[in-house]
């Protein structure tokens, strides 16, 4: 991803009331520029030879603009998140672990201001894990995983009740998003129907008549 695709993709977060908010300040599209500049200053070489890059990012903000970003911590941090994924894919970069960025504040930061600390950071012992029906274990990482019952999908489960693709799961820098797929037989956690949800350690998904249990590392 080029930093003109990294600027389009940031700037989307400051259209219309959230602009309004986030008049003046740090912008969006400066972290990114950021973090992809800790991503190429921060290289090294693998034990493969492949390009290993930082995957946490700490951003410190002044205490002004942590107030001004409040409202949309959470979108931020995603959309840094997926931004840091796409670009090292396009580098042939990788990482050594999930991707994380988190935001801090400094009172002693002038607004406008800004720090980035990155670092490289293993995975600890799977980040995520599905208990499938068949009793076998997916572990969950930086991939986008997709359920139904198609044979192209990650998991796949041969059940009427589930649609062709049902379901996804998708690292956010925080954890793992389920995402319904507008399923014909809804997407339910711990009993409920959800159309977009944050897994927690021990929910229990239902795909149609199928029962996955999600567990965190």
């Amino acid at each position: 991803m080029g930093l003109q695709s990294v600027e389009r993709r940031l700037e989307r977060l400051v259209g219309g009331t959230v602009g309004r908010v986030l008049r003046g300040g740090v912008r969006p599209v400066e972290i990114g520029h950021r973090i992809v500049r800790e991503m190429g200053d921060g290289r090294s070489v693998g034990v493969r030879g492949q390009t290993v890059v930082p995957n946490h990012f700490r951003v410190t903000l002044s205490a002004q603009d942590a107030e001004r970003f409040a409202e949309i911590r959470e979108s931020l941090i995603s959309e840094l998140c997926d931004m840091s994924r796409d670009h090292a894919r396009d580098e042939g970069w990788t990482f050594m672990g999930p991707v994380r960025v988190e935001l801090a504040s400094d009172h002693a930061l002038r607004g406008g201001t800004l720090k980035v600390d990155s670092r490289m950071r293993e995975a600890s012992s799977g980040t995520g894990v599905l208990n499938l029906p068949t009793g076998d274990q997916l572990t969950l990482g930086e991939d986008l995983v997709t359920l139904g019952r198609l044979p192209e999908c990650t998991v796949s489960f041969d059940d009427p009740n589930v649609s062709r693709e049902h379901a996804t799961i998708r690292p956010d820098g925080n954890g793992f998003i389920l995402h319904d797929n507008g399923s014909t037989n809804q997407t339910l956690v711990n009993g409920r129907p959800v159309v977009s949800h944050r897994l927690a350690d021990g929910d229990r998904i239902e795909l149609g008549s199928v029962l996955i249990e999600f567990r965190s590392a």
